[in-house]
């Protein structure tokens, strides 16, 4: 009897270590973390058109306020030799958006967000929004003990230059248009968040990071990866994408 205790409790052990290292693509390793699969580089278009896509699986972005309607956010990650990938799927009925330009305030309007901190000991992190007008905020963050602020690339040409589309479903990409959903792809070069640490990441690197959305169509709705406390600047809550 003690031998098949033992035999029972080995094997569900195992069985357990089997699922938390579970590598299949864009499954969550717990709650908190991701894995993040690799890609061969692509051009965005922003409808997520891209077969590299297919290597990896959906993440859900969950709506944190109880509202009326509640949308579904999901969103894909992806990373290769010289850039990380994003892809972002946003249930929504009205275009809130009508700002036409970049580096502007964005978060006023519909728009998803990533931020990335590749390094914990270093409390510098990277932001990037996009609209669903296809306007983007590129910045660096330093954050010391929740005094932050941040500041534009210099030189945002040739290959530190983001590339980054939109697309709407179910209606036009204008401003306030009556739509089903819109999609907003990203890819963010490795040469762009110098001079943050443990960039590129190799198979194995752990950054930390959160995803996050905001819609207007029922006052600003927040939709976050990882739970945050009180803003989308509390990096000490960000989850954790393990490179594959």
């Amino acid at each position: 009897m003690k031998l098949l205790i033992i035999q029972w409790l080995i094997a569900t052990l195992f069985t357990g270590m089997a699922n938390i290292n579970d590598g299949s693509p864009g499954k969550k390793s717990g709650n908190d973390a991701v894995i993040v699969t690799q890609c061969d580089d692509f051009t965005v278009s922003g409808d997520g058109s891209s077969e590299q896509w297919d290597k990896t699986r959906w993440i859900d972005i969950p709506q944190r306020a109880q509202k009326p309607v509640t949308y579904k956010t999901m969103a894909k990650v992806l990373y290769s030799e010289t850039g990380i990938y994003f892809l972002f799927d946003c249930q929504d009925k009205i275009l809130n958006a009508t700002i036409m330009e970049d580096n502007m305030n964005l978060w006023e309007e519909d728009v998803v967000e990533v931020f990335l901190w590749t390094e914990e000991d270093f409390p510098v992190y990277f932001e990037y929004e996009i609209s669903a007008l296809n306007y983007e905020l590129p910045i660096i963050v330093p954050n010391y003990n929740g005094d932050f602020y941040g500041w534009l690339p210099w030189h945002y040409e040739g290959n530190r230059k983001t590339q980054h589309a939109t697309s709407t479903r179910g209606g036009p990409k204008e401003p306030n248009a009556e739509i089903e959903a819109w999609m907003a792809e990203i890819f963010i070069p490795y040469e762009l968040l110098s001079p943050l640490q443990n960039v590129p990441p190799e198979p194995g690197t752990k950054w930390r990071a959160n995803m996050y959305r905001i819609d207007y169509d029922q006052g600003q709705t927040q939709f976050t990866w990882q739970i945050i406390s009180k803003t989308f600047h509390d990096y000490k809550k960000f989850g954790t994408f393990i490179f594959e």
